[in-house]
């Protein structure tokens, strides 16, 4: 058996109706909408804007603001790769200081209590990833209250606590490249397991709803043995993914990363424990993270959207908000180097396209 740490992302959503049975653990209860299992792409769902309005914001146009950056956490590679591009975004813009600051863990009180801060101080945006996008979005919306712009990316809130969010890639074309890859690695009969951050943390449940209607749509006799927490914790993901391989023993075949902290994690689990080989890796990851897994060819490739771009895409798009340039009922936006990117599903913003990270070029990113 081929071992692939993979995600072939797609930008791809086909209307359809939600399917009855029950949800596996970890997914959200929102409608699904799995692709059609031959083609992989559909069209993206046109929607009217469905985002909040900041009120009675300052006229900021054209002038240098300030943005403050919010996380799910800081500390970890992804979110700090996210802010080197919102970095970026800010120095050719010139008129926008951006910083970052969060919890060090992935609490959605903790966060709530940073947002709550900055609205107090006084900033003119907020951008953020959400650990939980119900009960982030009071704060939120009292930042749009306040009169202060609010742009998500990452991980979304409900859609009326912000303005814009800037999406990484189509839910449905995650999980279906997900489940496609899994399938590919242990067959269309095989079992597997998934270690995710937490059951609420709202990009993950939602991915795990759409791989769910996938599997249910296309490979109904694949087996879906447990679903584990680990917080997005480097020590409790690898302890996780230790005890799913010594409880499942043979019966798991495969295993889910639904983090960057969480695939590198499982990849080193099954390391240790001499599975290199014999149970299959796929999920999400950084480049930096899985290079020791690459190199000793125990990971064949990983694909990942650039987190720098969508840190970069994030801040460009609250320059654009504030200026006035990205409005509702607006079908694209410009972002710098990434050129127009689309508008989707009402108030979302896709970054585009992936990169697949592989033994040939994965030494040349560092991030």
């Amino acid at each position: 058996m081929r071992r692939t740490t993979s995600l072939v992302l797609g930008a791809a959503l086909l209307a359809g109706p939600a399917i009855a049975a029950d949800r596996w653990d970890g997914a959200d209860d929102l409608a699904v909408n799995p692709l059609t299992c031959d083609t992989g792409m559909g069209k993206v769902a046109v929607k009217p804007y469905d985002g909040g309005q900041a009120t009675n914001p300052p006229d900021r146009s054209g002038k240098e603001i300030v943005v403050v950056d919010v996380p799910k956490l800081v500390g970890i590679g992804y979110f700090a790769a996210t802010t080197k591009g919102m970095g970026e975004a800010a120095d050719e813009l010139g008129n926008v200081k951006v910083s970052t600051d969060g919890p060090t863990e992935a609490n959605i009180d903790d966060q709530i209590t940073f947002i709550d801060n900055y609205i107090t101080s006084g900033v003119d945006g907020i951008l953020f990833a959400a650990n939980d996008p119900v009960a982030i979005s009071p704060v939120l919306k009292k930042a749009l209250g306040s009169g202060i712009h609010v742009v998500g990316y990452d991980a979304n809130s409900t859609p009326g606590a912000r303005e814009w969010f800037v999406n990484q890639a189509e839910f449905n074309g995650i999980a279906k490249s997900m489940m496609d890859s899994m399938a590919a690695e242990i067959g269309q009969d095989g079992s597997f397991a998934i270690v995710t951050s937490t059951f609420t943390t709202p990009n993950q449940a939602r991915w795990i709803a759409e791989m769910w209607a996938c599997t249910e749509q296309c490979y109904p006799n694949m087996k879906w043995l447990e679903t584990v927490e680990a917080q997005e914790d480097n020590i409790l993901s690898f302890n996780q993914a230790s005890t799913l391989i010594n409880k499942h023993g043979d019966d798991l075949q495969g295993l889910f990363g639904m983090t960057s902290v969480a695939t590198p994690a499982s990849a080193e689990a099954v390391t240790q424990a001499g599975l290199c080989g014999k149970v299959a890796v796929v999920g999400l990851a950084t480049p930096n993270a899985m290079k020791p897994y690459v190199n000793k060819d125990c990971v064949k490739s990983v694909v990942l959207w650039s987190p720098v771009d969508l840190g970069y895409a994030s801040v460009y798009v609250m320059r654009n908000v504030v200026d006035g340039k990205l409005k509702p009922g607006d079908t694209e936006v410009d972002a710098g180097k990434l050129g127009k990117l689309q508008v989707v599903n009402g108030s979302e913003v896709l970054l585009g396209a992936p990169f697949v990270f592989d033994k040939s070029n994965i030494n040349d990113f560092d991030f």
